[in-house]
């Protein structure tokens, strides 16, 4: 039996994403979250990391000269625990390309919204103004772009008759607490690849 997936998973917020991948992954045999850093230092990430048992560290905005140096500082601390994978779940920090190009194929990100339609901030917003019927959840790999590496999975969530906001928020999210660790899961299988040469990525049958 080979060694799980060690994971990192960066967060800004209350980090339901992150008590996902807990629940649904972490320390049964094929995925262990080894850290959790965050930008903030009040985040509710870390707490459930904590409670989890996970190692955590804040990398704040002002502790550091610029955006490069706190992402060196980052990756420098995911390096050293040999994380293979980093994971993106409300992350709202943009990191810096030669973060990316470092953990270029292992990074990946959740993001609200089918993309390429409605990349960046507001997604629900965005889709709920352009007056679409269908919107939904990507995970991706991260390129240098926003929101533009290749498509890992999506999944489509109907936008609610009556255009609710918190309809279709909590239907937003919980797609993502089932989408994001299923994608986890196909990565640490091996049943992953980009397709060289392309942004198609091809999923191996179990």
């Amino acid at each position: 039996m080979s060694a799980p997936l060690r994971i990192a998973v960066l967060a800004s917020g209350t980090g339901t994403n992150l008590q996902a991948i807990l629940d649904q992954l972490h320390g049964g045999g094929e995925v262990e979250v080894v850290a959790v850093g965050s930008d903030k230092p009040g985040a509710g990430a870390l707490e459930r990391a904590a409670g989890a048992g996970v190692e955590t560290a804040v990398f704040e905005c002002a502790s550091y000269p610029d955006r490069e140096s706190r992402d060196v500082a980052i990756a420098d601390w995911l390096a050293e625990r040999e994380v293979e994978l980093v994971v993106l779940a409300g992350y709202m920090q943009l990191l810096a390309p030669a973060f990316v190009r470092r953990f270029a194929n292992r990074m990946i990100n959740v993001h609200p919204s089918l993309l390429p339609s409605f990349p960046g901030l507001d997604s629900i917003g965005k889709a709920l103004e352009h007056g679409v019927k269908i919107t939904g959840v990507t995970v991706h790999f991260v390129d240098e772009g926003l929101d533009s590496g290749p498509i890992l999975l999506q999944r489509p969530v109907p936008v609610p008759v009556d255009r609710d906001p918190a309809a279709l928020e909590e239907a937003i999210h919980a797609t993502e607490h089932v989408l994001l660790p299923e994608a986890i899961r196909m990565i640490a299988a091996g049943r992953v690849e980009i397709v060289p040469g392309s942004r198609v990525v091809a999923i191996r049958a179990d």
